[in-house]
């Protein structure tokens, strides 16, 4: 046990650890007097707790005499001790083996009398305490023991040093945490029962993770949902000095906590830019009945500007003749900050957003009265959303208008340069055909013509933001099950030839002619302009080491003074067309950004495009 109170509890092993295993095999190879029991006073033997259990934590008093009656130590301060309860919780903290054998044959308010060989306390062979100096360690002792509690609890930290102890459960599952708004009457209390701290007036706010209170208690509060009660034990080093208790001398103390109430706090982006404050709970449960998925939203909002004035430049209310914004998420429709925290509201939620410009205005169509470059805050009250048509039960044909419907939106985003967003609506389109079962050949060709163009599309998406080697793989997807189709291979050529792999560019453009002879002037087109680049590339990197070979043996050629503005990676204003029809919905790639890497090292030309630099022949 702790002979000097609670502050300092190492953790037990683990259940796997050798020494416990050989403790535990102590315990059955005790001899028969090692530990004796008297009761001093019964205890409440008619709750229905019963007796300790391992897991419960458990408070005693605790007094140790030598047979003579030679007090050794105690915890009582009529004793001299400090008047502090000890605590450990069963089967974790390290104690004394002959406490772990006699603490669960007691009940609730029970003192009873221990007597105890040295084998059974510090004298044991494995004993993971060490007692004070001068202790009588080898000597048959007497440990008087009052239970004063015993409860189930919540360890919080591999330490022990933070137990809480719920009294009243509280609603739903979401806990605060940083950097939530957390409102709770809290009270605190020494080891000893002194009164600490006493409720104030109106609940305390305080915001997670910003010190205002006890580390401790901050943890325990962490793990509180809202209207739950709870006593919190805390020892140092979680006592840390905070706005609610500017100074703190005792080494444990026992917090009173009823949680009021919390606002969920939001840092969208984790930069502190973007955040969402609920001030008006919305009805469901967090996050299952929020519009995580593509939905039609509708929405009440206020713009303000972040200025002085907090001037409002609209509010549906007023400005919309009282009716609210409708919109489908996932199309790009309203800026991307405000539809980013939509998202994340519950049915009758109100919330206030503050945004910075690039996530509101500055990259969507702006609103007269919005300057460019200015912050924003909206107050939004999500009035309620229709979640995506479930295509359970409808026929082929009007999955498939469905389908296109929803490709349509993807195109049209793409066409507005939003990539992520058009891919996105075509990669959720392709998870929702995993669940399509064509039932005839015309119904499977169609079905499979349809797929291929939004992997394609998938493809295009991909070139666009740069990620050639995603963008290939998407048209592997084709290719594997139509290995002749032309528009796989241009496209799954182009972004070779963008990543700087002009040789399989090559094969690629080169296979289009073999499988149709009609998309001949295409692939030729495709060629030259291939054939362009790696001329460029060639050229670009003789000048850029210029003189990196043309020295005589023995001589130190000099590659320092090479011109960083003769860097790679070149935009081209040149079109690619696709072998399509007039009608074809898929999307053309158009003015490519074209990366030019040597073609004598295609591996190893995103490495050195990454550094700037190219690779030079050996001559």
């Amino acid at each position: 046990m702790a002979v000097d109170g609670a502050q300092q509890l190492p953790s037990l092993p683990s259940p796997e650890d050798e020494k416990l295993n050989r403790r535990k095999k102590n315990i059955e190879n005790l001899e028969p007097g090692s530990l004796m029991k008297a009761i001093v006073r019964s205890g409440d033997e008619h709750s229905s707790n019963g007796n300790p259990k391992d897991g419960d934590l458990v408070i005693i008093h605790c007094a140790i005499r030598t047979l003579d009656g030679t007090l050794v130590h105690s915890t009582r301060s009529e004793h001299g001790g400090q008047g502090t309860h000890v605590r450990y919780v069963l089967g974790k903290t390290d104690m004394l083996l002959g406490l772990y054998q006699g603490i669960p044959t007691m009940f609730k308010a029970e003192i009873a009398m221990f007597k105890m060989k040295p084998e059974v306390h510090y004298g044991e062979a494995d004993c993971p305490l060490t007692p004070p100096d001068n202790f009588p360690k080898d000597s048959e002792l007497q440990f008087e023991i009052e239970l004063i509690d015993f409860f189930k609890a919540k360890v919080i930290g591999e330490d022990l040093a933070v137990v809480k102890k719920t009294i009243t459960e509280g609603q739903g599952w979401e806990t605060p945490r940083e950097p939530y708004e957390v409102k709770a009457w809290i009270t605190a209390k020494s080891g000893g029962g002194r009164l600490i701290l006493k409720s104030a007036d109106e609940p305390f706010l305080f915001t997670m993770g910003k010190g205002e209170v006890p580390k401790g208690l901050e943890m325990a509060i962490g793990t509180m949902t809202k209207g739950e009660k709870a006593v919190v034990y805390v020892n140092s080093p979680y006592l840390t000095p905070c706005p609610l208790m500017p100074s703190i001398e005792d080494k444990e103390l026992q917090f009173e906590v009823d949680l009021v109430h919390f606002i969920q706090v939001r840092d969208m982006l984790g930069d502190g830019r973007l955040i969402k404050r609920r001030i008006v709970d919305g009805i469901g449960e967090f996050p299952v009945d929020c519009p995580l998925q593509d939905s039609l939203l509708r929405v009440h909002y206020k713009g303000m500007i972040l200025n002085d004035e907090r001037s409002v430049f609209y509010n549906t209310k007023v400005d919309n003749d009282g009716q609210p914004l409708e919109f489908s998420s996932g199309e790009g429709m309203v800026p991307e900050g405000l539809e980013m925290c939509v998202r994340l509201m519950l049915p009758g939620e109100i919330a206030l957003v503050t945004c910075p410009p690039d996530f509101a205005y500055d990259k969507f169509p702006r609103i007269y009265n919005v300057p460019k470059g200015a912050h924003v805050q909206w107050e939004i009250e999500l009035l309620g959303f229709e979640m995506p048509k479930d295509w359970t039960g409808l026929s082929f044909q009007n999955i498939m208008d469905e389908a296109d419907r929803l490709k349509n939106t993807g195109n049209r985003l793409f066409k507005e340069g939003k990539f992520e967003l058009a891919k996105a609506k075509y990669e959720k389109l392709l998870r929702e055909y995993n669940h399509v079962n064509p039932q005839d050949d015309e119904e499977g060709k169609i079905f499979l013509n349809s797929r291929n163009s939004l992997h394609l599309n998938v493809a295009a998406c991909y070139q666009k933001i740069g990620e050639y080697k995603k963008s290939i793989e998407a048209c592997n997807k084709v290719l594997d099950a139509s290995p002749a189709h032309v528009k796989a291979l241009y496209r799954r050529g182009m972004s070779y030839m963008l990543a700087g792999d002009f040789d399989d560019a090559r094969s690629n453009f080169k296979m289009m002619i073999s499988v149709d002879k009609s998309s001949e002037p295409d692939a030729a087109a495709a060629l030259l302009k291939l054939k362009q680049m790696e001329q460029e590339t060639e050229k670009k990197a003789r000048k850029q080491f210029k003189g990196l070979f043309d020295k005589k043996p023995g001589e130190i050629s000099d590659a320092g003074n090479v011109e960083k503005k003769e860097v790679v990676n070149e935009t081209d204003g040149g079109e690619y067309h696709e072998c399509e029809s007039e009608d074809d919905a898929e999307v053309e790639i158009v003015d490519q950004r074209v990366g030019i890497l040597s073609r004598l090292w295609p591996a190893s030309s995103r490495f050195f495009s990454a550094l700037g630099l190219q690779r030079c022949a050996i001559m």
